[in-house]
C-alpha cells in the first residue's frame, strides 16, 4: 500500500471512530484548543458565523498556501464568511498586512516570529515548540496581537543525508556523527555559518567539525545529495522529497534539541477573536490537530511533486481527515 493510500485509510478510520462516538466540532466543551490532537471531529456549521467575514492570508510558498487552504475552508465549513489572500510575501509583509487590517490571520512559524519581528538570538529561541510558542503570543501581545496553539508539526532546519549513507555510517541522530564528522562534506544555505539551527549549533552545542562546508541555494539542497557532492545536507523537516514513498532520504534526529521550534502557530488580533467568537480559534486549532510532520510532507508532495493545486489538497486533507463530508 501506498503512503498517500496508508494516510487515506488512517484518516478514514480516524473518521470512522469519531463518527462512532458521536463527537462534533467547535460545539464540544471540551475538544477546542488542544493542537495535540487525538482524534478527527466533523466540523457543524454556525449560521451565526454567517455575518463575520474573516479574511486568510499567508506566505508565498507551498506549505504556507496549504495552510491559508485548510484554515480558509475550515472556516467557511463553520459557518463564516471566508476571504483568502494566500500569496503576502515575506513574514514582513504578512505581519503588516495583519496590522493594517487587510486580513485577519496568518500562520506564521515561531522561530521566524521570535528572530525576525522580536530580535530573540536564534540560539536562545526554546526547541520545545510550547515554551516557544508561549514566548511568542506574549511578544505578540505587546504588539496587540495574539496567537493560537502550535502545530504538531515544525518545519525546521535538519541534517539530512542519503538513507544509503546514514546505513552506512550507522547513524541516526546527529550526535551519532560524533567521530565522523570530520570526513563528511556538509552543504548548507548561504547564512548556514551564522545560525545556530545549522553550521554554528553543530559546531558549538554538538562539538562538530566538517572535511568542507559548502554554502548552496535552497532548490539545490538535494540535488548535491544524489550527486555525491554532499555527504550532508541541511533540508527542511516537511520538504516534499521527503514525503514520498521510499524516499531516499533521512532526516537525522536533534536528539540534543539545539535546533530552535519550527511549529506554527495562527496570528491574529483580539478584536477579530472577540467578534468571531469560540468558533474561530476552535476550528483553526481542531484542524490542524492532526497535522504531524508526515503529513504535512505528504501535502506539501502533493503541491510540489503531484502537481495538485493547494486548494485540492486542503479540500482532500479536510475530507480524508473527517473534518468535512
Amino acid at each position: 500500500m501506498s503512503k498517500l493510500a496508508q494516510l487515506r485509510a488512517m484518516f478514514a478510520l480516524l473518521a470512522v471512530l469519531v463518527l462512532s462516538l458521536g463527537l462534533t466540532a467547535c460545539g464540544d466543551d471540551e475538544g477546542g484548543g488542544d493542537s495535540g490532537g487525538g482524534g478527527s471531529s466533523a466540523i457543524e456549521s454556525n449560521p451565526d458565523n454567517k455575518a463575520t467575514t474573516l479574511t486568510i492570508g499567508s506566505k508565498n510558498f507551498t506549505e504556507q498556501i496549504v495552510l491559508g487552504e485548510i484554515y480558509s475552508q475550515a472556516l467557511e465549513a463553520a459557518g463564516y464568511t471566508v476571504e483568502k489572500d494566500l500569496n503576502l510575501g515575506s513574514e514582513v509583509i504578512a505581519l503588516e498586512s495583519l496590522k493594517k487590517g487587510e486580513v485577519s490571520g496568518y500562520p506564521e512559524y515561531v522561530s521566524t516570529a521570535l528572530t525576525s519581528f522580536f530580535d530573540v538570538q536564534p540560539e536562545e529561541v526554546p526547541a520545545d515548540p510550547e515554551e516557544a510558542a508561549d514566548q511568542s503570543k506574549t511578544e505578540f501581545e505587546s504588539e496587540n496581537l495574539t496567537s493560537f496553539a502550535p502545530t504538531p508539526f515544525a518545519s525546521a532546519n535538519a541534517v539530512g543525508l542519503l538513507t544509503s549513507t546514514a546505513e552506512d555510517l550507522g547513524v541516526e541522530t546527529i550526535s551519532d556523527l560524533e567521530g565522523k564528522s570530520e570526513d563528511l562534506a556538509l552543504y548548507g544555505s548561504p547564512e548556514c555559518r551564522q545560525r545556530v539551527d545549522c553550521l554554528v549549533g553543530l559546531e558549538e552545542n554538538y562539538g562538530l567539525s566538517f572535511k568542507s562546508f559548502t554554502p548552496v541555494e535552497i532548490d539545490l539542497r538535494y540535488q548535491v545529495l544524489d550527486q555525491g557532492e554532499a555527504d550532508l545536507s541541511i533540508l527542511f523537516t516537511t520538504d516534499a522529497q521527503l514525503g514520498q514513498e521510499n524516499s531516499e532520504y533521512t532526516i537525522l534526529e536533534d536528539d540534543q534539541e539545539v535546533f530552535p521550534a519550527g511549529n506554527v502557530v495562527f496570528v491574529t488580533d483580539p478584536a477579530t477573536v472577540e467578534e468571531a467568537g469560540p468558533d474561530y480559534q476552535e476550528t483553526i486549532e481542531l484542524v490542524q490537530s492532526e497535522l504531524t510532520e508526515e503529513v504535512m510532507q505528504e501535502l506539501d508532495a502533493r503541491v510540489d511533486i503531484d502537481q495538485q493545486t493547494p486548494e485540492q489538497v486542503a479540500s482532500d486533507y479536510l475530507s480524508e481527515a473527517g473534518y468535512v463530508e
